[in-house]
């Protein structure tokens, strides 16, 4: 019973005993505290209050898939807090909060690669959006020497000329609230593409509005409604003739709509006509042409919403659409959350994209030649793009091209010595 057993936590060895092993152990369906009443969680909510909603309707038109499709892609950029050297190049990233909001964990709902996506939503549905650093350890209002600790992303309400009144989730109390904050103290990003996404008479305005007259026709022509036109075998001009009138179409609707299969009769004199045809416009073409002005105007093509689209399509739709996003929030977030003494230490806020990421394995072997002959990567650094783990062998971490070492090594090894041509010599000049 008192047997001890051999096992690590967290990298340490310990020994414990099976009796404090029973002692310590928990399970979650064998809960011994009392009985907690739902006032003591907080507010609740059938869904999650803190995820980003759309507005002006655009959650009802193909608005919603432009947007998601940016916003994933500029959240699978890598966005980091570095240090650079004297050239600007990169050294290292930061172990900093700020670093760990953006690569691990911006706050208690969010990853640091879904708080980038609620940002890039969240710019594009509303214009602008603000990144509020929500804990911090020292107070913004008394230091700008501070450790961001979590963030969030907030809608800005009111504008004044050095504060802004922000709504943000507080996940403390599980409400939206709307607070007065410094422009200093928070990241403001403007949708750089806000012209042709959120102006009024922008084409992706005028496609939601288009979409939503589209809307209104469908649902006017799918309500079951017949459209009929009876024409009645007496003229109707007196209240009579009209009262009879209307005695006869109720008759119709009370068939029709007691019928089992939605039948009726007429007299032999009266005639119908059906009206309930399409509606003959070019509402749908100029959705189409909006559409095709809006991916020209975003630099996005069909190909790349069904992901079908080549090397080039993509690298010209990552130059002209998420580039701007990226380096929008990243230029922010250097302005507002690095002091100036961070900035002349050579801190800074970079973002890398992978550019293998959309290399097809076909091509993978002969880049990776390249790149390990004219020693620009190493063979471990090669493995990790492949998805495979480091070689131990101390070679596969050094920069040097392979083909030249060996031809070198070959040559050496061929080359005569002074000694054996000296001899050669002599031994051919006594022969003669």
């Amino acid at each position: 019973f008192y047997d001890k057993i051999h096992f690590t936590r967290g990298g340490e060895a310990m020994d414990e005993s099976f009796g404090s092993r029973l002692k310590h152990a928990w399970n979650a369906f064998m809960n011994r505290s009392p009985t907690y009443r739902t006032a003591d969680y907080g507010a609740s909510y059938s869904y999650r209050p803190d995820r980003p909603r759309l507005t002006r309707g655009n959650e009802r038109s193909i608005v919603t898939s432009v947007y998601n499709r940016i916003a994933m892609d500029v959240a699978a950029i890598s966005i980091q807090h570095v240090r650079l050297d004297a050239n600007g190049r990169f050294l290292s990233a930061m172990d900093s909060g700020l670093n760990r909001c953006l690569t691990l964990e911006a706050n208690l709902d969010q990853t640091g690669r879904g708080f980038v996506q609620d940002i890039a939503m969240s710019m594009m549905d509303e214009g602008v959006v603000a990144i509020v650093p929500v804990d911090t350890t020292v107070d913004p209002t008394v230091s700008s020497s501070y450790e961001i600790n979590t963030m969030r992303t907030g809608k800005i309400l009111e504008w004044y000329p050095q504060y802004v009144r922000v709504r943000i989730y507080n996940d403390r109390t599980g409400n939206k609230e709307e607070i007065m904050l410094q422009k200093s103290q928070i990241g403001i990003v403007e949708n750089p593409l806000f012209a042709v996404m959120n102006e009024p008479n922008s084409t992706m305005q005028r496609l939601a509005r288009k979409l939503a007259l589209l809307d209104v026709i469908d649902e006017q022509s799918g309500s079951g409604k017949l459209d009929l036109i009876i024409q009645l075998p007496y003229v109707i001009k007196t209240d009579a003739r009209r009262q009879q009138a209307e005695k006869r179409r109720k008759d119709i609707e009370d068939q029709l709509s007691g019928s089992k299969y939605g039948i009726a009769y007429t007299d032999g004199t009266e005639r119908i006509t059906q009206l309930n045809r399409s509606v003959e416009n070019n509402l749908m073409h100029q959705i189409e042409y909006l559409t095709s002005m809006l991916y020209s105007q975003l630099g996005i093509t069909q190909e790349i919403m069904d992901g079908t689209a080549d090397d080039k399509t993509m690298l010209n739709y990552y130059s002209r659409t998420i580039e701007p996003f990226v380096s929008a929030i990243a230029d922010e977030m250097k302005r507002k959350f690095l002091t100036k003494t961070a900035r002349s230490q050579f801190q800074s806020i970079a973002f890398f994209r992978d550019p293998f990421k959309l290399v097809p394995v076909s091509e993978l072997a002969e880049i990776a030649d390249k790149f390990t002959r004219n020693e620009i990567l190493s063979p471990n650094e090669m493995r990790q793009i492949i998805g495979l783990k480091p070689s131990a062998d101390p070679k596969a971490d050094e920069l040097r091209n392979r083909n030249v070492s060996e031809a070198n090594g070959s040559e050496a090894a061929k080359a005569p010595t002074e000694e054996t041509t000296d001899n050669n010599q002599t031994e051919g000049g006594n022969s003669k």
